[in-house]
């Protein structure tokens, strides 16, 4: 199984505005810049955390990006997901599988996808920007560095 762009995307908007650094707001712009990631793709991204009430956005001079919750109510499985779309692994329906309404695969594959998200739901976003990753968002907040190796 692999993540979408999308969900990488919304994922790193979301541990990047687990540090508020209360100078200036941040912006699409910014996070963009500092991921080296398209900016028109971001804003869709952005968009939708924002849609789903997981950030706060505010238009206009001064306006920018900030958390709508705290980090520990931020739940992996749930928030991934989401970004995902909650699609199956595999679609019995399109193209038709010969096998479709006999087969114990798609039910198997549903059960461990079930399981993958319960695992993630185990973690908040706090478990994810602890320690290293905690020191990493800060210090690209403060340097402006792209990479951080």
């Amino acid at each position: 199984m692999q993540l979408t762009h999308f969900t990488d995307l919304g994922l790193r908007v979301l541990m990047y505005l687990s540090h508020q650094h209360g100078e200036a707001p941040v912006t699409i712009t910014e996070i963009a810049g500092k991921f080296e990631i398209s900016r028109n793709h971001l804003v869709k991204v952005v968009h939708f955390l924002g849609q789903q009430g997981w950030i706060r956005t505010t238009r206009g001079k001064g306006g920018g990006l900030a958390l709508a919750q705290p980090t520990s109510s931020y739940r992996l499985g749930s928030i991934i997901n989401t970004l995902e779309g909650g699609t199956a692994l595999i679609d019995c329906a399109a193209p038709p599988c010969a096998l479709r309404g006999n087969c114990q695969l798609k039910s198997i594959l549903d059960t461990a996808l079930a399981g993958f998200y319960r695992q993630l739901d185990l973690y908040t976003l706090s478990d994810v920007v602890a320690g290293k990753t905690h020191e990493a968002i800060v210090m690209l907040h403060q340097i402006g560095m792209r990479r951080i190796q």
